[in-house]
């Protein structure tokens, strides 16, 4: 494995971050960017109120228009997250989603790594679905305001990215925040350092176990364009491949698995040359004829 190999994908979630974060200076300033670009969705998890953010998050857009007065879910940002999912499936989590980036740098710290048993791993897996229809759909629908209108329950009693990317660096700018610090903040505060220290130990633990965006774009691993394929008249059944994958997938059985990143490692490792990526213009039943 080449070191060129081993770079280009920190290379591309960094020029990701940046792209999704390109307005620097309002980090200084302590404001948030509030432009045209903001009414686009980006396709990782990435703060509206993080100052740089040059766009939503699909996840406050989406509960933003589940809780308003009408229940409507908005067709544009649906069709926006469907649109990345049908192109990329989890690719986005694995490539382009900045939190992503900040636990796969936190789990690069050289310290001894935790395993999570696998039966546990297995049940912890569920709860990133709970969360999605729990905390982005059905309390933002059930519990409402006197106007009629619900919080975004996920945002704000939960996402660690929010707490890191605007919280934080909105209240070291602004007295005035700091000032009205409540319980709310504790809470989330608690939350964020336990997920820095837990992404220090296992790897990507918000994505395994939290993420509702990564559980949405996990429904469209198996029929986004872009797939990963085993070549099983290559494939020795060594299973070295299974053992580089951080996500904990079972490649031989499953490699389009719901928890797949398409991170590309056990492409790198596989030394048969059996599996491989890329864009697929054809469902894989027709390819396969």
């Amino acid at each position: 494995m080449s070191i060129k190999e081993v770079m280009i994908r920190p290379i591309i979630q960094m020029v990701a971050t940046v792209a999704t974060n390109w307005h620097l200076s309002n980090f200084l300033k302590g404001t948030i960017y509030k432009g045209k670009t903001k009414t686009v969705c980006v396709p990782g998890l990435n703060c509206y109120s993080c100052p740089g953010a040059a766009g939503s998050c699909p996840i406050g857009s989406l509960q933003a228009v589940i809780g308003g007065t009408k229940y409507n879910i908005s067709y544009y940002i649906m069709g926006m997250v469907m649109l990345f999912g049908t192109l990329f499936g989890r690719l986005i989590c694995g490539f382009l989603c900045p939190f992503g980036f900040i636990q796969d740098l936190l789990y690069k710290i050289k310290i001894p790594k935790l395993k999570v048993p696998q039966k546990i791993d297995k049940i912890l897996r569920w709860l990133k679905y709970v969360i999605l229809v729990v905390f982005v759909i059905l309390l933002p629908i059930l519990l409402t305001n006197e106007f009629g209108m619900g919080n975004p329950y996920f945002c704000q009693l939960i996402c660690p990215a929010g707490t890191l990317e605007g919280g934080v660096p909105l209240l070291i700018k602004n007295e005035s925040l700091r000032s009205g610090l409540g319980l709310l903040f504790t809470w989330k505060a608690i939350l964020l350092v336990i997920f820095i220290l837990a992404s220090v130990f296992i790897y990507r633990p918000f994505c395994k176990y939290i993420c509702p965006l990564g559980a949405i774009y996990s429904l469209f691993n198996k029929f986004s364009f872009y797939q990963i394929n085993l070549d099983e008249l290559k494939c020795n059944s060594c299973k070295t491949c299974e053992r580089k994958c951080k996500m904990n997938v079972e490649i031989t059985k499953n490699i389009n698995s719901l928890e797949c990143i398409r991170c590309g490692e056990c492409k790198r490792t596989c030394k048969q040359g059996a599996i491989t990526s890329g864009f697929k213009i054809k469902p894989n039943h027709i390819a396969e004829k």
